[in-house]
Parts: structure tokens; C-alpha cells; sequence
């Protein structure tokens, strides 16, 4: 099968697919790794609402394609960055996704585990640590009524109201406080939102991480874990070995999840990923294989999963969004690729050329003849 894709100058060339799927199967045996997927949500193109309003969401497809991660084993990270929170999923949008996720999985809704930040306050209006430890609690709260688990996302009005690195820890173990069950923390850093520049006080990593550490210390009890996503394997390796032996290290890391998964020696990272929304067939297959100890099959079936993460995932990060959705599309799981915000819009060609290449090259177009058509729908837009 071929199609005449641009190349990155603009110049037409033909390429043939490899054609050779990856079989989506149901994993025969639990994993050793808790990894979870963090989900997209798929808009309603025919909603009425204006791009930098309120969302219009196609909840049908947004949880059908939850059910499709839960059946691969995964965990749902729900109304995280993946699903545009914070950049064109609101709070109350956010809270509605997480009620349908958890009342749809059921007897499984104790895989998922939901996003709880300050969004809902403006970082302009954040004029004290009250206010953000009120607007965490104010979602802390609202999630907990509904039975649902947290992850403590970084707070953008925390970083404008706090004046030192002890108002972190202060913030922190405040609202860990009052929560249910143990959580997981979520240290993203402004190459995924610039709004989170100098997180934990400090620009430099160091003094950051201690700055963490100190906060997970302070409430060790009420922590499950942390997730970071700082795009360097090295300062995850290093921080994984200094946190307590009960909080577990999941990586955020969508260049070099594998090795991190992998581990080493002295510890491994479990997974909370955005790219695994895009990979979830590979990532499924290969984590069974890890628990099987076949590390030479895991390798095999992540390996090529790794360039398209980094194309995806490629600066500037924060619209990673575009290239999850379109391969969404792509593979069928939506009839559409009009996202939230307008946000299908936010990468250039050659990107979208990229990600069908790899994705092919990966065995992650599930339809190949699909794959194409759309391909073809979506190069004729740009006049091709």
C-alpha cells in the first residue's frame, strides 16, 4: 500500500507502508509495573460553542476510548494535561469527565485516578496560600465525593502566591490533609506548561527536588507516589532513589519511558504517560511481556514507539495534544479531528506527516486502508 505524502521541504514523495499491525490483545497476565494512561477527550464537532469558550465534548467516544485502555490494563489518569485541562477543559467540564469515567467503569473504577488542581482559580487572583490551599480542597473534595482517587496536579496559582520554597511544603501538607487515600503528586515543569516555570520554588533542579522531597516527607503517609515529567531520565533516576521506599516513582518521562519502566539495578519507575493513550497496544503487549521477564520481546515492541513519542512530544511540548488526537483519528476511534480549543490547528504539516510514518513504522495503525483515506482527507485540507 502506498501514498504520496509532503516531505519536510514540501516536496512530493511516495511511501509504502509496512502494513504490519500490532494485534490488539487483552493481556493474559497482570503487569508488574502500575501504569496508567493519561486519556484525551474527543469534542463534538457539531457543538455550537466558540473554540475559546466552553468545550463541546463527544462524551460517547471520550468514554468508549477509556473502556478501549482499561480492556489493555491500563490505570486512566483522568482530566490531566492529556485531555487539554488547563487548556480548554475548565473545572466543571473536568469534574462532569471524571463523574461519567468513574460511573462507566463500574466494578473497574478503582483504576482511575483523577486530576485535582486549582484551575478554577486565577493565578492573578491568588493573592495568599488560603486561596490555593481553598481551590485545591475545593476539587480534593468534589472528586472524593464522587469515590474518586487523586492526583495532585501542580498548581499554577501556587507559583504566583508562593514566596518561598516552605510555602510549598506548607500548601501541600495542608491539603494532603484531608485526603481519603494516598495520592500521586504530579511535578510537571514549563516545557508542558510554561505557567509552571520555577515550580517548588526554584528554577534548578536540586533545589527543587528538595524541595519536594521535603513536602513528600512531611505527608509520606497520605502519598501514593509522584509523577514527573521532567523529559530527563538522569534527574528521574536520581530523584527515584532518594524517595522513601513506600512512595513509588512514576515516570512522566515520554522520551525515555522505556528504559525508566525497564529499570535497573537499584529500582524501576512505574508509568503515568500521556504517550501511552497513542501506544496503548504496544505499551500493553510489551508491559506483559516484562511481567513474563521476556525483556527482549518488551524491548522489541517499545523501542519503536520511542521516535514517535519524541515527534509528538517534540517542542513546543505543551501541544502534544494535537499529535494524540490525530492518531486517535487515524486509528478510528473518532470520526473527527476537531479538538477542544481549536487545538487541531497547532502543529504544522510536516508533523502530521511524521506521525503517520511512525506510526505505520510501528505497527500502531490499527486499519492501514483507514489510516490512509483519512491521510489523504486530511493532505487535501492543505491542498495536497
Amino acid at each position: 500500500m502506498h501514498i504520496t505524502l509532503p516531505d519536510s521541504r514540501g516536496t512530493l514523495e511516495t511511501y509504502a507502508l509496512r502494513g504490519e499491525v500490532l494485534p490488539v490483545t487483552v493481556p493474559e497476565v497482570p503487569f508488574n509495573r502500575v501504569a496508567f494512561a493519561a486519556a484525551h477527550v474527543v469534542a463534538d464537532p457539531f457543538g455550537n460553542a466558540d473554540p475559546s469558550g466552553p468545550p463541546s465534548i463527544d462524551w460517547g467516544a471520550t468514554l468508549a476510548y477509556r473502556r478501549h485502555l482499561l480492556d489493555l490494563g491500563f490505570g486512566i489518569a483522568e482530566a490531566m494535561d492529556t485531555s487539554q485541562r488547563g487548556m480548554g477543559l475548565d473545572w466543571p467540564n473536568a469534574l462532569e469527565l471524571i463523574d461519567r469515567s468513574l460511573r462507566d467503569a463500574g466494578p473497574r473504577a478503582g483504576m482511575i485516578y483523577s486530576g485535582c488542581g486549582t484551575d478554577h482559580l486565577a493565578p492573578s487572583a491568588a493573592t495568599s496560600l488560603d486561596d490555593v490551599v481553598r481551590a485545591y480542597l475545593e476539587q480534593l473534595h468534589a472528586i472524593q465525593k464522587l469515590g474518586g482517587r487523586i492526583i495532585l496536579m501542580a498548581s499554577r496559582a501556587l507559583v504566583r502566591a508562593a514566596r518561598s520554597p516552605e510555602d510549598y511544603v506548607r500548601v501541600y501538607e495542608r491539603v494532603l490533609a484531608e485526603a481519603d487515600h494516598p495520592v500521586i503528586l504530579h511535578w510537571l515543569v514549563d516545557m508542558f506548561d510554561p505557567a509552571l516555570k520555577g515550580y517548588w520554588g526554584s528554577d534548578g533542579f536540586e533545589p527543587a527536588m528538595e524541595t519536594c522531597l521535603s513536602a513528600i516527607a512531611a505527608s509520606v503517609a497520605k502519598v501514593d507516589g509522584i509523577k514527573i515529567s521532567l523529559l530527563d531520565d538522569q534527574k528521574e533516576i536520581v530523584m527515584r532513589r532518594r524517595l522513601p521506599a513506600q512512595v513509588k516513582m512514576y515516570t512522566g518521562d515520554d522520551f525515555n519511558y522505556p528504559s525508566l519502566i525497564a529499570g535497573d539495578g537499584e529500582g524501576f519507575s512505574h508509568a503515568l504517560l500521556g504517550i501511552f493513550d497513542a501506544i496503548a497496544p504496544a505499551a500493553s503487549a510489551a508491559l506483559a511481556a516484562l511481567a513474563q521477564g521476556d525483556r527482549a520481546r518488551y524491548d522489541m515492541l517499545m523501542s519503536p514507539t520511542v521516535p514517535l513519542s519524541r515527534l509528538i512530544f517534540r517542542s513546543p511540548t505543551q501541544f502534544y495534544k494535537t499529535g494524540i488526537v490525530f492518531l486517535a483519528w487515524l486509528n478510528g476511534h473518532q470520526d473527527h479531528f476537531i479538538m477542544v480549543n481549536g487545538a487541531q490547528a497547532m502543529r504544522p504539516l510536516p508533523y502530521f506527516t511524521g506521525i503517520f510514518r511512525l506510526a505505520d513504522q510501528a505497527g500502531l495503525l490499527r486499519d492501514p486502508e483507514l489510516a490512509v483515506k483519512r491521510m489523504k482527507q486530511f493532505l487535501a485540507v492543505y491542498g495536497v
